[in-house]
Parts: structure tokens; sequence; C-alpha cells
């Protein structure tokens, strides 16, 4: 019997995603939210400044795109930061999609700074045990709760714990 790799498991991420996954940040937070919800690959998250963050998970993703089971291209951004389009190699059409499909592309479909906004809140609640996670969010991130985009995470938080899924979401909605 094989066990997987991390390399391995992270670009099964990124095919389980769509096929695409748009900026690290994305990646870590779609990683993050299938582990929450019991259909993760065992990567270990703690809280850093964008939320939580597996430094063996971005360490898989460059070991994973030097073994070419990923691409990652390197993007500039129009305000000069760097962000990286990942892409899963050989990622043919699928049959049906499981409830971690599923889950994948909807989380990587909200846009990134919601991402990240609804994955911290997921984490104030369920490792920090934060009473109030969306308002210590708020607190966390002001610069990023602006222009209703906190609102927005919350709706993107509903959908995604609408969503079938083996453990669900810690319930702050």
């Amino acid at each position: 019997m094989s066990v997987k790799r991390e390399r391995e498991k992270v670009a099964e991420i990124v095919r389980d995603a769509g096929g695409q996954i748009v900026g690290r940040t994305r990646l870590q937070k779609i990683a993050y939210l299938l582990e929450l919800t019991g259909q993760g690959e065992g990567f270990d998250f703690e809280y850093r400044h964008y939320g939580p963050y597996s430094e063996s998970l971005s360490d898989a993703a460059r070991v994973a795109s030097a073994f070419g089971l990923i691409e990652e291209e390197d993007c500039v951004a129009q305000w000069g930061g760097h962000y990286s389009i990942y892409s899963a190699k050989g990622c043919g059409e699928l049959s049906s999609e499981s409830t971690r499909t599923k889950f994948a592309k909807a989380a990587a479909s909200i846009g990134a700074v919601e991402l990240e906004l609804a994955a911290t809140a997921a984490y104030l609640a369920a490792v920090e045990h934060c009473p109030d996670p969306w308002g210590e969010t708020g607190k966390r991130k002001p610069d990023k709760i602006g222009n209703g985009r906190l609102e927005k995470a919350k709706e993107a938080y509903r959908r995604l714990s609408s969503l079938e899924t083996p453990q669900p979401l810690p319930n702050i909605v």
C-alpha cells in the first residue's frame, strides 16, 4: 500500500478545486477549510497574519511544482506584489463530483479576501474558541473588512456551510 506524499496531496487539492487555484492565500484557505470539514489531507495549520497557515502545505506546493505535479506560475499584481496561479497537471474530466470536489470548487470561487476572512473566522471559532469570531476577525483585519467584504465573507461562509461535508463547519453565521 502506498502512502500519499505531501506533494501529491497538494496536487489533489488543486485538482479538486477545479484544476486551478489563483493565489497562495486562497490555496491555504481552501486546504484549511477542507481540514476543518474532515476532507483534508492532514496538513497542520497555525494562525498567521493572513489567517490559518500551513508551512508544510507551502513547502508541499513548491515540491509539487518541482516534481511537475502542478504548475506554479508567478504573476505580478497591478499594485506590484506577487501571486501564484497553481494549475493541476493531467486534470481530466471527472465523471461525478465528490462532496470534497464540490466543496473545494465552491471555496475556490470565493474572492481571495472574502475567503481569507471566512477561514479566519472559522479558525477563531474552531481553534481559539472565540465567542465572536466575526467581530474578532474584524479587529484583526480592519483594513480588509471594508466595502462590504465582511458581509460577503459571511454570505460565502453560509454557502459553504450549506454544502454536505463529513464534519460541519463551525456554526458562526
